[in-house]
Order: structure tokens, then sequence, then C-alpha cells
């Protein structure tokens, strides 16, 4: 392992990038995106659950052994799904589990690895015409397009079918965007490179009806969302129907749940969750604004606020390509999302309380 206080300078580098990128709505919501640092046969990687935006405040960066862990992605091993058993323990001061991301940056060969969720590239993303709108935008740099995969081992195998091409930017379908380079400084520049260059004007959106979400949600167990710009996906018509095409992106699903639901005319809140039988985490009022249930977490308003930046991106003539029912099924059944849906609740609670 090199010389301790240079590896351990260039973590508290990637912590520091790791603060400005979490403390940007524009780039990660929530417990979205993550960091890592390769230090000789170790991969220094956010904790899984965790926010970046907590990077400098609490210990969120796990170690993990990437030797046996890469065996296992090339074996296709299912282990490698488990990416908490490759943790290195005696570093381990946390405890928490490595992102469920782990994969993805142990198979690439660069040192620094930024994967965010910038809403300006899942805009383009979500298109599937996708590589014909970055194509020009990116010119000069060598990346790559990887088809929708689910996060994780299957993700991961996407991803090592460009291995030879050692690309440096990453435009993940239905996802985000992953940067990377040897060197912290290089990895934040390349970031703010690339999202100046997919930069999209957003659409400007009625206000909401203040008066009338109060009303609506008087009486129910209902709240408005911490984000005003939230309300943008109601109160644009164009948005508005892009929400009701279905879900775009993982953690719009794994915090808000499958697609948008959105009020019929003249509905309530009581009249939606009868219609429904349950009651969602959030609720689109056309041309009024949103109501989010209240004990939706901390991550589920970063994502309401984060589907209407994206909406507000995407033209009403783009191709969209939505999340199928099986890739619905993929993220909701799966072991490592349901440790992260866990944390966000128990940190919601410990809120509250």
């Amino acid at each position: 392992m090199p010389e301790a206080a240079g590896w351990q300078a260039e973590l508290e580098q990637l912590k520091a990038v790791s603060a400005r990128i979490g403390g940007d709505p524009l780039l990660t919501q929530g417990a979205g995106g993550n960091t890592s640092l390769k230090v000789g046969g170790t991969l220094w990687i956010k904790a899984s659950g965790t926010w970046l935006a907590h990077a400098l405040e609490r210990d969120i960066m796990v170690p993990v052994e990437m030797a046996p862990l890469i065996a296992a992605v090339e074996a296709i091993d299912p282990a490698a799904e488990q990416a908490h058993q490759f943790t290195i323990a005696a570093l381990n001061s946390s405890g928490l589990r490595p992102s469920i991301e782990t994969t993805v940056h142990a198979l690439m060969p660069q040192r620094v690895v930024l994967h965010v969720h910038c809403v300006d590239t899942i805009a383009q993303a979500v298109r599937d015409d996708c590589v014909q709108q970055v194509g020009p935008r990116l010119a000069g740099l060598n990346w790559a397009c990887v088809p929708y995969a689910r996060p994780g081992l299957p993700l991961a195998l996407a991803i090592s079918e460009h291995r030879g091409q050692r690309p440096d930017v990453l435009i993940l379908g239905n996802h985000g965007l992953v940067v990377a380079a040897d060197t912290v400084a290089g990895a934040e520049a390349l970031l703010e490179d690339v999202k100046a260059r997919l930069r999209v004007a957003p659409r400007s959106a009625p206000a909401l009806d203040a008066a009338r979400l109060a009303q609506l949600a008087d009486g129910t167990n209902y709240r408005l969302p911490s984000a005003d710009a939230a309300h943008a996906a109601a109160t644009d018509p164009v948005s508005l129907d892009l929400a009701a095409k279905g879900s775009l992106y993982p953690d719009h699903v794994i915090f808000l749940g499958t697609g948008s639901v959105i009020a019929r005319d003249g509905e309530d809140v009581a009249a939606v969750v009868a219609r429904l039988g349950t009651s969602p985490v959030s609720i689109l009022f056309p041309g009024t604004g949103i109501l989010m249930r209240r004990d939706a977490t901390p991550g589920a308003d970063a994502m309401a606020r984060c589907l209407a930046d994206v909406l507000a991106r995407v033209p009403d003539n783009a191709p969209v390509r939505v999340l199928t029912p099986e890739e619905h099924l993929q993220l909701t059944d799966w072991d490592a999302e349901k440790y992260r849906q866990d944390l966000a609740r128990k940190a919601a609670a410990k809120k509250i309380a």
C-alpha cells in the first residue's frame, strides 16, 4: 500500500469533492451517487445508504479488497452481489456495507471514480436516441454509452464490455453518469467539463397552487414536499405527460415507487388512496403541485425534486424509454436495495425522534 500520508490525503480530497457533489441536487439526490479511490489493492468507496453530502462530517467510506471481488465478477459469481463480503474488517471502522455499485468502481481501471445522478445527463440517458444526442457534445472525450442494466453486477458486466476502450466517461442508460481519472482533481475537473457539455436549459413551469395544496393536505397523512421545485412535475403539462409514461431511472422506483401517481379530475387524497388501495409516497395533482406522505424519507423528498428537474429537461417530443415491469421487479426484490431503504427509514425515524 502507498505511503499512508499520501493516500490518506487523497482520501480526504475525495471526501471534500464528494461533499461538494452531494451538496448539488442537480448532481446527486439523497443517498444516490457514489465515489471511490483505489489504493493498491484496496478500494475505498462510499457506504450504501449514506449521503455524499455528509462525507466531511461522517465516516462514509468503506474499504474493499478488490482482487477477490473482481474475480467474482469475472466468474459471474453471485457473491459479487454481496460486496460487503469483501470489506476489510480491520479498516472498516463504520461497519457499514459498501455501495451497491462497488463492482462498477472496482472494474474501472482509473484510480478515482465519481458516479452521479446528474439530471442533465439523465434527461439524455432516458432517450432512445441518447447516443445521437450526446455524441456531438462529448466530442474529443473517451466515452461510452451503456444500455440500462440493473445496478450492481448486471451493470458491472455491461460496463466490462467497454474495458478495452478504457473510457473515462460513461453515460448509463436510464441511470446517470460516471467519470474517472487517476487523480481526485482530474476526476472533478472531468465531471465539471461533462456536466457543462450536457447541460440542458429546463422549461419554466407554472407556480404551485399553495392554497389548493394546503386544502388537499388538510386532515390527511400528506404534506408538501421539502423543495418547491418538486411541484413543477405536476404544474408543467409537458412534464406531467412524461411522468405518466412510467419510471425513468432506478432511484425513482426505490424511493417513490413504480411510476408516478397522478390524481384524476376531481380526486382528492382520499379518492386517490381509495382507487389505488394504498397510500402512495407522492401524489401529483395536475396544475396544482404534489403532496408527499408524511412519513416519506428525506431521500424520497430528494427524488421528488429530481423527477421535476429531469422532466423539465426532456422535450415533449423526445423518444423516451421507461423501465419495464421486469426491471421494476429486479429493483424492488433485491436485497441490496432493501438494505438501503431500511437505512433510510431508520435515519428518518431517528430524525423525527
